[in-house]
């Protein structure tokens, strides 16, 4: 039995420009905060060498057999130093976060309300996984950046050039020493960029992955299990995880093999110094503690130097992160239609094809007319074409080609939200939200009052129930709430339509749970929902064809026949024998 998991079409990764962009967009509101920052870890890196250049003078006054005044003088600055840049260092932290956090969330509710506003089919075709890894892992990632990467990679920004310039100023011939550590780092890091970036976009892509396996298997736990299938999803994650563990090994073991390049850097430069303050004392070009303070200056910067080296792990990680945030946030949006589609419009598909592969077209040339407050039932044979054809007239599937008009209203290129107003999609999969049986409603309209919520439950049947939940409508119910049978999350959908109020009306298997004992009234919500509005009613039991004013007929992908029940049935064509099969 094969195991192999579907390939997925992952939502784009932006750009280093286009995120670079972004992340100055985020924070250039800010100006003052970042202006505050900036100030505040140059504070930090001044207080920082102001201490060796004391210890310097001190080595010399003892050498010099100067007075303790010059040593207590020396003694109080490092003091003073240490305390301006424990305040300062607070104060950068302070603003930093004061800063970047309200950008960081931000901009995690902009790729979140941009993929809830995605089409289905987008969403679909990433995997869940992809989306939850962005919002989750990739923000963490950021997180975790603003909390340590960033305010390191400042300091030690700070403290390198601070550091430097005290070196230069010492003697311009001990700063040439240090800088012949240059050629030993530069080479480490055109060593290891090259090579570490690939491995990061692998990484998060792989934790995509991983999380895509989990969500899926977790979610479809009861249907696996009923088919026996659940190993098959265990060793999918099992897969999966060892992947991702594997990229992160990979990662660790050249992050080492760096550290050691890193190492020889820091013996060549401190033994540059070193022999250039040696021979300076010897000519009495500078004092031994001159040559004391470049030596110190130099080892100051190993942790400096190394943390900016180092932290391209954690800079290459977040820059992965940011740019799969920055590649769901600058999806580019549909402009808001201010078209609206008129009084009593005619929901028209013409020329419409669809193909979810390019060389298998699911749709060929449909051609559909439905008449303001026309019912019409779409059957057809399993893989027909019926689902796809119910959501690209719902407009949640853009069609391969061809044009979807709702009046005046082209729902192909309308933004979502004005397709939303008037064309109203049921499936079989709806979903009770965590809250409120109130806030379950007033998704569809949140200026509705109570005596309208209710007249909404009482016309889809839901009132018996609803007014027996403990505290009505507001019981909470879905995860960590009253539980609500399939059937009653159906006539819940249903009600938020009457809410809604629609123009149009798509039932995708809208009562599949009319099976159950709850039949016939979910049939009653479900003519309530679409009475006196168009209406496509995606029929899977042919029970739900026959009250239809007219009955679409596909066939692997076409539309091959309509009419009404008893002229289809009396034509002897393929309606007749689909009625004939399910009849018997």
């Amino acid at each position: 039995m094969s195991t192999q998991a579907p390939t997925h079409d992952l939502l784009p990764v932006a750009s280093a420009r286009d995120t670079a962009v972004l992340a100055w967009r985020m924070v250039r509101g800010r100006a003052a905060g970042l202006a505050l920052t900036i100030t505040s870890f140059l504070v930090v890196g001044l207080a920082g060498i102001i201490p060796v250049l004391m210890i310097g003078r001190v080595v010399d006054a003892v050498r010099d057999g100067s007075d303790a005044s010059v040593i207590h003088r020396a003694v109080a600055v490092m003091v003073v130093s240490g305390i301006l840049g424990g305040v300062f260092a607070t104060l950068s932290m302070a603003a930093l976060a004061h800063t970047v956090a309200p950008a960081l969330a931000q901009l995690r509710e902009d790729v979140l309300d941009r993929a809830l506003h995605l089409e289905t089919a987008r969403i679909e075709a990433a995997g869940i996984g992809d989306i939850v890894s962005r919002v989750g892992d990739d923000v963490r990632h950021l997180t975790r950046a603003l909390d340590e990467a960033i305010p390191l990679l400042i300091n030690s920004l700070a403290a390198v050039v601070f550091t430097a310039g005290g070196l230069f100023a010492l003697d311009w011939r001990l700063g040439l020493a240090g800088l012949g550590a240059i050629p030993c780092y530069v080479f480490a890091l055109r060593w290891y960029l090259p090579r570490s970036a690939p491995f990061y976009a692998r990484q998060r892509t792989a934790e995509g992955e991983r999380a895509d396996a989990l969500v899926t298997g977790v979610h479809g736990a009861s249907t696996l299990r009923a088919f026996g299938r659940e190993h098959d999803a265990l060793e999918r994650i099992d897969r999966r995880s060892q992947e991702a563990v594997d990229i992160t090994v990979g990662v660790f073991r050249l992050y080492t093999r760096f550290g050691a390049r890193m190492n020889s850097s820091e013996f060549v430069g401190l033994a540059l110094v070193l022999s250039a303050g040696f021979l300076l004392v010897r000519d009495d070009a500078v004092t031994v503690g001159a040559a004391t303070t470049a030596a110190l200056f130099f080892h100051r910067l190993f942790n400096p130097i190394g943390a900016l080296l180092f932290v391209f792990d954690s800079v290459q990680s977040s820059g992965a992160a940011l740019a799969r945030l920055a590649g769901v946030a600058l999806i580019p949006r549909r402009p808001v239609s201010t078209q609206e589609p008129g009084p009593a419009p005619d929901l028209v598909l013409q020329g419409v094809h669809h193909a979810y592969e390019a060389d298998r077209e699911i749709l060929s040339a449909i051609d559909l007319r439905i008449a303001p407050g026309e019912h019409v039932a779409v059957v057809g044979s399993t893989g027909a074409g019926k689902t796809t054809l119910g959501s690209i007239a719902a407009g949640t599937i853009e069609p391969t080609a061809g044009t979807v008009r709702l009046g005046q209203l082209d729902l192909v290129a309308a933004d979502e939200a004005t397709v939303r107003r008037h064309v109203a999609l049921v499936s079989q999969e709806v979903h009770v939200f965590a809250g409120s049986l109130r806030d379950n409603l007033v998704l569809a309209r949140a200026d509705a009052d109570d005596e309208l919520l209710w007249q909404a439950l009482r016309r889809t049947g839901s009132e018996p129930w609803a007014r027996a939940l403990p505290e009505q409508l507001d019981t909470q119910v879905g995860d960590l709430g009253a539980p609500l049978s399939p059937a009653q999350a159906q006539q819940l959908a249903l009600a938020r339509v009457l809410l809604l109020d629609p123009q149009v009306v798509v039932l995708d298997e809208a009562t599949a749970e009319a099976g159950s004992s709850g039949a016939r009234e979910l049939e009653q919500a479900a003519l309530a929902a679409i009475a006196g509005r168009s209406a496509i009613v995606v029929a899977h039991r042919l029970a739900q064809a026959q009250s239809a004013d007219r009955i679409v007929v596909m066939d692997r992908g076409r539309i091959v026949e309509q009419g009404t029940h008893e002229e289809l049935v009396s034509s002897g064509g393929r309606y007749a024998d689909l009625w004939t099969a399910w009849a018997s």
